[in-house]
């Protein structure tokens, strides 16, 4: 038996994670086992998607991170990692700086990806390989700052596309109406005749009211579960959604934009069902360092 440890750092636009993985080799094949997680809930898109800037105090914050999690990761032994920043980064017009300046005060070399990449990791998760290959299925990767959308048929990434919808840039009101309308517009044309299609939810927020769904099969949301929840959720204030529902604070108020993507997704694509993985980017990332791993 032979045990790899390796690491994949998320930087999005809500929370920061570092998540390590045991793969495990042996006569039976290849098993992949997350070990670890550790979640930080720096708000990169709260500034940047104001500002197009992050400020020198968040900066701070963010390298302090980065040096924690490269200890973490001393201390677990990892032989490999890859960090990846999303949407808010893409944002930022002082990310290379930030981005220097991480690697100044510590081993860590962040790389600032595009939505189709986000959508590769997706991939490498071979989530749609254990679904049936008949059937089309859309992914729907709800962040901070970007949705990306993929549509598989057969096993294959027929369509992708990302757009600047999400939980942050609704809090602070900044999306625009025709970002709608281009989401809308590609999801009717994508998904047109593809029957009884189903969606991949994906993110913290789909996670979370995979959770809080009264349904037994936790793992799939239709359409009118996710719409009760929108409209439960939406009625309580942001104290009662952390103390009644016991929602951590940096969760209680993204839900609910949250929730109103998945929904207009759900209706643009006449999908009635959420299947909810819970993997994400990270973990994808894991998978691909073992490919790169193998190929040496």
């Amino acid at each position: 038996m032979k045990i790899l440890k390796f690491a994949a750092i998320d930087i999005g636009s809500n929370a920061i994670r570092l998540i390590i993985y045991h793969v495990v080799e042996d006569v039976r094949g290849v098993v992949f086992n997350k070990n670890e997680s550790y979640r930080v809930p720096l708000r990169l898109g709260q500034e940047s998607f104001d500002h197009q800037y992050i400020s020198k105090n968040t900066t701070g914050k963010l390298v302090d991170c980065m040096i924690a999690f490269e200890k973490l990761m001393k201390v677990h032994e990892v032989m490999d990692y890859r960090a990846c920043a999303t949407s808010a980064m893409r944002d930022a017009k002082n990310n290379a700086e930030i981005v220097a300046q991480v690697l100044e005060k510590s081993t860590i070399r962040i790389e600032i990806i595009s939505g189709q990449v986000e959508a590769d990791y997706i991939y490498a998760n071979h989530l749609f390989q254990s679904l049936a290959i008949d059937k089309a299925f859309l992914y729907a990767d709800v962040g901070g700052g970007s949705t990306e959308l993929t549509l598989f048929h057969h096993n294959i990434a027929e369509a992708s596309a990302s757009f600047k919808i999400g939980t942050i840039r609704l809090l602070n009101d900044n999306v625009h109406e025709d970002t709608w309308e281009e989401m809308k517009k590609w999801l009717k044309e994508t998904c047109k005749g593809k029957k009884d299609l189903e969606i991949i939810g994906s993110g913290g927020n789909i996670n979370q009211l995979s959770k809080l769904a009264a349904s037994k099969k936790k793992s799939e949301l239709s359409f009118d579960v996710v719409k009760d929840l929108y409209q439960d959720i939406k009625k309580l204030s942001y104290e009662e959604r952390i103390s009644d529902m016991g929602l951590k604070p940096d969760r209680a108020d993204v839900i609910v934009p949250a929730a109103e993507i998945f929904l207009n997704i759900m209706r643009w694509s006449d999908a009635e069902l959420i299947n909810v993985p819970k993997t994400g980017m990270g973990d994808g990332i894991i998978r691909k360092l073992y490919q790169e791993y193998k190929a040496k």
